[in-house]
């Protein structure tokens, strides 16, 4: 159907992070085909701020690690490299200050909440992007003919948090 080699096709990013019963965060990545197939997995150990970076980062710290230190270390560390990276927590848009490629983060609701041109429909699912790359929404737009109409950018995310539930569980391989 299409000339285009595998290397060529479009390259999803799932970057999402949980959070440990420790008060740390454990991040992942899954970087999938335009249909999903898994084509890399990585995922950090726990990141946990003591007390004084607590203080210190304030409100912050949070958007810092899941951002700055947990998604832009997993997107360095990703040898497939997506042409697009999708979060599905606000704070992890601070990722987009760190990596080449277009970020957004998906809604909640579906649905855009304000008049700011900041959202694209891809597929079921409204995405937003950071404030300081509107230019990002342009290229997912471009894009958008490229997935199926009915596509569900949810599943991917629950896929990456099963597998950081499998590796922080007690007992869990290194």
């Amino acid at each position: 159907m299409s000339s285009k080699s595998r290397n060529d096709q479009l390259r999803i990013g799932f970057l999402t992070a949980i959070e440990t019963d420790n008060g740390g965060y454990v991040g992942g990545l899954l970087v999938t085909s335009r249909l999903g197939r898994p084509l890399e997995f990585q995922c950090t150990t726990s990141v946990k701020p003591n007390h004084t970076q607590r203080i210190l980062y304030g409100p912050t710290l949070v958007p810092f690690l899941l951002g700055e230190l947990i998604g832009k270390t997993l997107i360095e560390r990703v040898s497939v490299k997506p042409h697009i990276l999708l979060v599905d927590r606000r704070e992890m848009l601070e990722v987009r200050d760190h990596v080449p490629m277009p970020v957004a983060c998906l809604d909640q609701d579906d649905t855009p909440t304000d008049g700011t041109n900041s959202t694209v429909k891809l597929g079921r699912q409204v995405v937003r992007v950071h404030a300081d790359h509107l230019d990002d929404e342009r290229i997912i737009a471009s894009h958008q003919d490229e997935f199926p109409k009915d596509v569900d950018f949810r599943e991917p995310f629950e896929r990456v948090r099963e597998a950081l539930l499998e590796t922080v569980r007690p007992g869990a391989a290194a």
